[in-house]
């Protein structure tokens, strides 16, 4: 009998492990606390259509990732972005042109997790609390108090805070998971009957409770009757406003976006807030994966890198490969 590895987390990091430790011809099974796959690259669905709360876009540097990106774009999950970019900041909006190229799933960005997944085994809707080793293999605890295993390694691929208590059977692990600060943010949804009068698809914000604001209707893919805007607070103002009520959270990042607009902003048709409350780290790192080879067990994720979507993916592949020349 083949014993799987258990890889806790369905966003890229975990996924990327996944798919590079499947085509090495090991079995896997991944477990998500979520109803679906993609950590902070799911899309909501919504009365608007589909949202991107989470990643708004993403951008590929590494050579491998290029590579990787490629293919999802001959398979039609992802597609470019080129959308009218601004600055705004002391008050005002300026034009922001550059040469970077911006990737988005399509139709939306949960459609690149989604694919990434395909059939592997997973067991959504299942909190992993606990992750313990017997005499020979790897078990796990849910919420639930139900067990699963055995396994014969497991990767940990969740944001740093919730990394920092399933790797407490490696406490050197679990310490340097402990160290790595994820500041929060606060993303709201506006959709609008009558579209906005401005010529701005995106936005780089400064001096402002938000950070980027986004037409998520300019993505490719994403269709609906209604203006849809994804905004973004900063770290700092999702920071201090963390326990803030929804509707009130709305009702603020609504008048900062009016403001930046200086434009009579009729009220939306439809509002959703949602809290990321490990949404990006707060400095870059250069692990690129946390393993303990002797156990079994790795902790990987956009922490252990970059705190990009790209690097999700390339700790995931580092993840995997310090796995398998462990194996051989």
């Amino acid at each position: 009998m083949t014993v799987p590895i258990a890889i806790i987390g369905t966003g890229i990091a975990g996924l990327s492990a996944a798919q590079a430790l499947t085509t090495a011809g090991h079995t896997v099974h991944l477990f998500d606390k979520s109803r679906g796959s993609g950590g902070r690259m799911s899309s909501k669905r919504s009365d608007a259509g589909s949202l991107d709360m989470g990643a708004q876009y993403f951008t590929a540097r590494d050579r491998r990732f290029v590579t990787t990106v490629n293919q999802w774009q001959a398979s039609g999950w992802v597609a470019e972005w080129t959308p009218s970019l601004y600055n705004y900041q002391g008050g005002r909006l300026s034009p922001s042109p550059d040469e970077q190229v911006r990737y988005v799933g399509t139709p939306g960005m949960s459609a690149i997790t989604r694919a990434m997944l395909g059939d592997l085994p997973v067991t959504f809707s299942c909190r992993i609390t606990e992750v313990f080793r017997g005499a020979e293999h790897w078990h796990l605890q849910d919420a639930e108090s139900q067990g699963h295993g055995p396994f014969s390694h497991v990767i940990v691929a969740t944001p740093a805070p919730q990394a920092t208590t399933l790797l407490a059977a490696a406490p050197k692990l679990a310490a340097v998971a402990a160290g790595v600060k994820m500041d929060p943010t606060w993303a709201v949804a506006l959709a609008f009957s009558t579209p906005l009068q401005t010529s701005m698809q995106g936005c780089f914000v400064q001096d402002s409770a938000l950070d980027w604001l986004a037409c998520n209707r300019s993505k490719p893919g994403r269709d609906g009757a209604l203006d849809t805007w994804v905004l973004h607070a900063t770290s700092a103002w999702s920071r201090e406003h963390v326990d803030m009520p929804r509707e009130t959270v709305i009702e603020h990042l609504h008048g900062a976006f009016a403001e930046l607009l200086d434009c009579s902003m009729p009220a939306p048709a439809f509002s959703l807030a949602h809290r990321w409350l490990y949404a990006r780290p707060a400095g870059a790192h250069e692990w690129g994966v946390l393993s303990d080879a002797d156990l079994g067990i790795y902790a990987c994720g956009d922490w252990c890198l970059s705190g990009r979507v790209e690097g999700a993916w390339l700790s995931g592949q580092q993840a995997a490969r310090r796995l398998l020349e462990h194996l051989n």
